[in-house]
């Protein structure tokens, strides 16, 4: 039997004392992650409804992900794939976010192309209605799209843009569930369960490449953040945050269903993406601040 020598014993023991650190901070981080997942599962049993979760800090690459691959309805949420599609497009020169689109109301159901009709009533923009039949420039439909959640500009969008494409860039980019079929109120294709859907997961992908500078290119990455920044809806992720914190993000709601999605900036530099998605609620208001509750004790775990 082959005793070490001293210097062998010693470049061991060095090895060990190195990696001792590093093994205590992965469990103290991992034991973190769990005591967070515990709060959040909490704040979310408080109130009826599936929930769903994707969190990642960018810095540091630490998840919660909590029925992140289920399917809910993406609602509003599925804008932002679209306005990445448009930007896309753009780069590739196949359209200019200065061209003009005349502004209507029709639009065909992907179902048979039998024509349906938006109305200012069921709509969160209401004064886009008034330029109907004059024309708008992509790049403004976009950011009503995204910050008032227009209904009207978003189906002239979709409609330019193509729902397929879409989807399809959502898989370029490793958002491998994401299913964008229509624009809004197509109320033949609800009727047979032709809907936009997504997971918490898939939101999270893209969001993250947007943060990252990796969603088209930097500059399209960061004229998307611009504009989710202007959100005028901030019920939820936002709600609860210091003023100093910024958010970059997209809401989604439909009956039963309200979603949030988006980055968050910190002043000091760090940044994260969060996804917060439920579905089957009974008190919207309720589950808002259930959302703003759990954004908050996220960005208490991240600021440390």
């Amino acid at each position: 039997m082959k005793f070490l020598n001293r210097q062998t014993i010693f470049l061991i023991a060095s090895v060990l004392c190195m990696s001792m650190p590093v093994a205590v901070s992965w469990a103290q981080s991992k034991k973190k992650v769990e005591h967070l997942r515990k709060q959040v599962n909490q704040e979310l049993a408080k109130q009826p409804g599936v929930f769903a979760v994707a969190f990642k800090d960018l810095g540091t690459g630490q998840e919660l992900l909590i029925r992140e691959r289920e399917e809910f309805h993406a609602a509003s949420t599925m804008k932002t794939p679209v306005m990445i599609e448009i930007y896309k497009q753009a780069a590739q020169k196949r359209l200019s976010l200065d061209d003009s689109i005349t502004i209507k109301t029709e639009f065909k159901s992907i179902v048979d192309g039998s024509p349906y009709t938006l109305d200012a009533k069921t709509d969160s923009d209401t004064s886009i209605y008034k330029y109907v039949g004059t024309k708008r420039t992509i790049d403004s439909l976009v950011y009503d799209m995204i910050i008032w959640s227009s209904n009207l500009a978003t189906n002239l969008v979709i409609e330019l843009a193509d729902a397929q494409k879409v989807t399809q860039t959502m898989r370029e980019m490793g958002a491998n569930d994401i299913q964008v079929r229509r624009g809004v109120e197509d109320s033949k294709a609800f009727a047979q369960g032709l809907n936009n859907t997504t997971t918490a997961y898939d939101l999270m992908v893209i969001f993250e490449k947007i943060a990252l500078g990796k969603a088209v290119s930097p500059a399209a990455s960061e004229a998307m953040i611009k504009t989710l920044l202007d959100q005028r809806f901030k019920t939820k992720i936002p709600a609860k945050l210091p003023k100093d914190v910024k958010v970059a993000h997209k809401t989604g709601s439909i009956k039963g269903v309200l979603h949030d999605s988006g980055i968050v900036f910190l002043p000091d530099g760090r940044k994260y993406v969060l996804v917060l998605l439920s579905k089957d609620i009974q008190n919207e208001q309720a589950v808002e601040n259930v959302m703003a509750t759990v954004s908050k004790l996220i960005y208490d775990y991240v600021k440390g």
